[in-house]
């Protein structure tokens, strides 16, 4: 369980910060910044829910259970898997993660007309800002993926699958924002030549 008595703890005054496991990191390491990265995601997502609480009780309801599951993958993310025995079981995203998703982003897409061309971020307030959020997305996995490029970093493969799915349903909640109003504003290419 989590307590927090004092918000300020003065530990990281001087730049760094404490990872799950204990271990100091500088606050600029790529550990940090794609854990960061991913409560980056979660604040975007809780402002695409302003209007989805609102308007679409069903794609809101899935974005509560992804903004749980981001603060799971920021967890899992901030204890690094060195092998060490820790006095407690980290956190980690599972595979059921992922697969709840995709079933959700199914879902979601079931009765969206295929796409002709790519989609403008626009459209409706909700569509407007679960396109932001993807992008926010986006930045995170990649994030997540230099980590793993990294020697004697980890980073689960359940974690990857599940940034990677996320972007695609945000990608499709977006469109199906737009279904509910105006319809997917499109690209046109060349259009102001």
């Amino acid at each position: 369980m989590v307590v927090l008595n004092r918000i300020y703890t003065r530990t990281g005054d001087k730049g760094d910060t404490a990872l799950g496991n204990g271990e100091r990191r500088p606050k600029f390491d790529l550990r940090v910044e794609a854990y960061g990265t991913v409560d980056e995601t979660n604040a975007a997502v809780g402002m695409a829910r302003l209007s989805t609480a609102r308007d679409l009780p069903q794609l809101d309801a899935m974005l509560a259970r992804i903004q749980n599951d981001l603060f799971d993958l920021g967890a899992d993310l901030c204890t690094p898997d060195t092998g060490e025995k820790l006095e407690y079981e980290p956190l980690r995203i599972i595979e059921a993660q992922v697969t709840r998703i995709e079933a959700e982003i199914d879902e979601l897409n079931a009765d969206l007309s295929p796409l002709r061309s790519f989609v403008l971020p626009a459209g409706t307030a909700s569509a407007t800002a679960l396109h932001l959020a993807r992008t926010v997305c986006r930045r995170a996995e990649r994030r997540m993926v230099e980590l793993a490029q990294v020697p004697g970093e980890t980073v689960g493969d359940p974690a990857l699958r599940y940034i990677n799915r996320l972007s695609d349903f945000l990608f499709v909640a977006s469109r199906f924002a737009n279904a509910a109003g105006p319809g997917d504003v499109l690209w046109t290419p060349g259009q102001n030549r």
